[in-house]
């Protein structure tokens, strides 16, 4: 009978590992691609509903916007400055309302800086939200007067290019161009690379499928992660 007991017992020690170790396996493959998990930090709530993937979190719906200023209200109540906020909200264009927002927070005795944003994919019909710990850069200004057009050569060799002239796209290449952080090391290759031209500078943009992009100008180099959005509104692939 003792015997019977303890192949039960051991049956059922064996299944608690099993379980337990699948259980770290289906967690680790669920935040796999995120630098910082807000449920694992007590002073980073996470907006009720939203579920992790192996990159982001995802709400069903646009819901972006509630997002935005449910993280307004609560980081600073936790101790998080915010350094920089930018959201579609300040767009008048309704049709931008997809492009959510982005902002990023440093707190006394975090290690780095946390990077929040959000948009609405319309094909999926849900939110997305990015959560980001990165090294505290600077960021030095390169552009301060946005002009009226900038012109975008696909190629280093190209003669003609494309032309912009839509003020708000504008504003918005340019605030992924100064918010890219400044980078004294040596710029890795990457097979394209393009030219935007702002009339008083032009700027290198050296770019490679899903690696950082680097830009480069008489004011040096800048790095800057492969954000959908800039090559959307540049038209650069």
């Amino acid at each position: 009978m003792k015997k019977v007991n303890w192949f039960i017992f051991s049956v059922i020690l064996v299944l608690i590992v099993v379980g337990w170790f699948v259980f770290q396996k289906i967690t680790d493959d669920t935040y796999q691609g995120m630098s910082i998990i807000p449920e694992k930090h007590e002073d980073i709530p996470l907006f009720e509903g939203l579920e992790p993937t192996e990159h982001e979190y995802v709400l069903n719906g646009n819901r972006w916007a509630d997002i935005y200023e449910f993280y307004l209200k609560e980081l600073p109540k936790l101790g998080w400055n915010i350094e920089y906020e930018g959201s579609a909200l300040n767009d008048n264009d309704p049709e931008n309302d997809w492009s959510g927002f982005h902002s990023r927070w440093r707190k006394e005795g975090f290690d780095g800086e946390l990077s929040i944003s959000s948009h609405y994919n319309q094909y999926k019909e849900q939110t997305e939200v990015s959560f980001d710990k990165t090294p505290i850069y600077n960021s030095t200004t390169w552009i301060s007067n946005v002009p009226e057009s900038i012109c975008i050569y696909q190629s280093l060799n190209d003669e003609k290019c494309s032309e912009i002239k839509d003020k708000i796209k504008i504003q918005q290449i340019v605030g992924f161009i100064n918010e890219a952080i400044d980078w004294k090391e040596e710029a890795l290759p990457r097979k394209k690379s393009s030219v935007i031209d702002f009339g008083d500078m032009d700027i290198k943009v050296l770019y490679e499928n899903e690696k950082e992009i680097y830009f480069q100008s008489e004011k040096g180099t800048k790095l800057m992660k492969p954000e959908p959005d800039f090559f959307k509104l540049t038209n650069l692939s």
